[in-house]
């Protein structure tokens, strides 16, 4: 008898139910000599990735603390973190498992597993199961890949490129590649008509030029693994306009297009061209549910953009859905045994990438140390010293955001400070000394430049209430996937189930309360709009000099309600 992970997962749960320790029932599979051990099913294994933000060397990031879901979400994957996570899918507590998916014990936990992801560990362990699975696999990247380092934004995406090119990435769909400009992607992945540098392929059924209606690139691809046909539908970012500087697509339209994709999966099905149907998504996690629940004929969706790590794949009627955590930490693999033009069974491993434990391969070691020898010295430079834990991710301030919130305070002698709520961002731990590279891996972007300027109280809350909606809107398909705004120099109560408009309560800045009419001193930087301060990256480097050492007490910030 084969015991899949999904069997575990249920055997786990009822378990609990029972009221037995479920954690102790993967312990074995959570050893990290065996992590990346699956037994071998069906004809057919999707390797998946994504949202890696061009971290090409193993990184340290911890998993969110505070995941909030709205009405039934509530209590649900992916609104899961920490010890609830551990419990609910009877992960043990300290174990390298945990350690790569959940806040809890972080620094601990990093001091023994060490550093996750780097594609010289990611080679070696994909490498491994092409040879095992020779002819079956397909390798998939959901975006967001060449942002987010400093070599990325200085080779203005190529770097990342030609890492995937050596990976042997089959199939990619974008997101952040925009934010280079529509010249530079297509100088890197092509478009409809003609290659680019990317050696694999580059689809996007949802990206059309403004006004005339035409697709930009190929909306999917059909490949033959193990003698089955395995199409890959490409759903980019739906929201790429809005979320960064329309100039970066000026001509271009984009969107969930729920319609589009049942017209593509019913020409693949009724035309018999594709036994299986993947969406290989970067809509965010739950626009991906209610994409996988709508349109009929989906086999698997792999998404990103959120960053979830799901130990598991969500069940969505009878489509599987898929996410793959970030920054190079996890390998997803799912084998599908696919029978008369269906998936019969599957069997998934979200694989940690544990450095330590996975050598590297000699030939992308090569070309990452290629890449970054010109800039070690630089990213290298000693600019502070840590005594505490420092990371942004989870729905509200971080304390790497804090520090990014207290540079930018100091620097415009501001009231209040805006710096966005982005998923990507390394983790420093205590002890550890932070470099530019550290600060580049949260402010690595084409519009970094800070801003000051006076906002009035009702202005202010204005950018909360707006963003808070897109964080927490009843339908998923009205959330762009980002977190919180961080604020410096303020506090604030909010209700995330609350009518848009109502969230946010009691905004206090220097400990009063916030005068709708007054006219505060307001700072931030990476603005949709032209900004002409220095760039966020020099701003907090300039901090970080100024103080070698940094200490963040605990800053009771935001009041959730409800």
């Amino acid at each position: 008898m084969n015991v899949t992970r999904r069997d575990l997962f249920k055997v786990a749960l009822a378990s609990a139910a029972a009221g037995l320790d479920a954690r102790a029932l993967l312990t074995a599979d959570a050893a990290p000599a065996r992590m990346t051990d699956v037994d071998a099913l069906g004809n057919v294994t999707l390797l998946h990735i994504t949202d890696p933000h061009a971290h090409l060397k193993p990184v340290l990031y911890r998993e969110p603390d505070t995941l909030i879901g709205i009405g039934d979400e509530r209590g649900k994957p992916p609104f899961l973190t920490g010890a609830a996570l551990l419990r609910a899918y009877g992960i043990a507590p300290g174990s390298a498992e945990a350690y790569a998916v959940t806040h809890v014990d972080f620094a601990a936990l990093a001091a023994r597993h060490g550093r996750l992801g780097g594609y010289a560990h990611l080679a070696t362990l994909v490498k491994r199961i092409r040879a095992e699975r020779s002819g079956r696999t397909l390798l998939l990247d959901g975006g967001d890949t060449i942002q987010g380092s400093a070599t990325a934004l200085w080779s203005r995406g190529e770097d990342m490129v030609r890492a995937s090119n050596l990976l042997g990435v089959d199939v990619m769909t974008p997101h952040w590649e925009f934010t280079y400009g529509m010249e530079r992607v297509r100088e890197l992945f092509g478009d409809r008509e003609r290659r680019g540098l990317f050696q694999g392929e580059f689809v996007a059924h949802n990206v059309s030029e403004a006004g005339w209606g035409d697709p930009v690139f190929k909306p999917y691809t059909v490949r033959e693994v193990g003698g089955v046909r395995v199409a890959v539908i490409g759903q980019a970012f739906p929201y790429t306009p809005i979320a960064h500087p329309r100039r970066f697509v000026a001509d271009l339209t984009f969107g969930i297009l729920e319609d589009d994709v049942q017209r593509l999966v019913n020409e693949l099905r009724d035309s018999r061209r594709a036994d299986v149907v993947v969406v290989l998504s970067h809509n965010g996690i739950t626009a991906d549910l209610k994409l996988a629940a709508r349109v009929t004929g989906i086999d698997v969706v792999l998404g990103g953009h959120t960053h979830d790590a799901l130990p598991a794949p969500i069940e969505a009627g009878r489509t599987l859905v898929v996410n793959s955590g970030s920054h190079g930490k996890f390998l997803s693999r799912l084998d599908l045994d696919v029978k008369g033009h269906r998936v019969a069974a599957y069997r998934y491993r979200l694989i940690p990438v544990l450095a330590r434990d996975l050598p590297e391969d000699g030939e992308m070691a090569r070309l990452i140390a290629q890449i970054r020898a010109p800039h070690e010295a630089k990213l290298g430079e000693a600019l502070a010293v840590s005594e505490s834990l420092l990371w942004r991710r989870g729905n509200f301030n971080g304390t790497f955001d804090e520090l990014i919130l207290d540079a930018l305070l100091k620097r415009a002698d501001a009231e209040v400070a805006f710096s966005p709520g982005f998923r990507w961002g390394l983790t420093v731990v205590p002890g550890q000394t932070i470099t530019p590279e550290d600060v580049f891996s949260h402010t690595a972007l084409t519009y970094p430049n800070t801003w000051t300027r006076e906002m009035t109280g009702a202005e202010i809350v204005r950018v909360m209430e707006d963003v808070a909606d897109n964080l927490f809107h009843h339908d998923p398909y009205y959330r762009q996937g980002g977190d919180m705004v961080r604020l410096g120099g303020l506090t604030y109560a909010i209700e995330p189930g609350a009518l848009r408009g109502r969230r946010v309560r009691d905004v206090r800045v220097g400990g009063r309360a916030l005068d709708p009419a007054r006219r505060y001193k307001a700072t931030g930087w990476a603005s949709l709009g032209e900004a002409s301060g220095p760039p966020a990256w020099d701003v907090v480097a300039d901090h970080l000099r100024a103080l070698k050492r940094v200490k963040l007490d605990p800053r009771p910030r935001v009041r959730v309600l409800g």
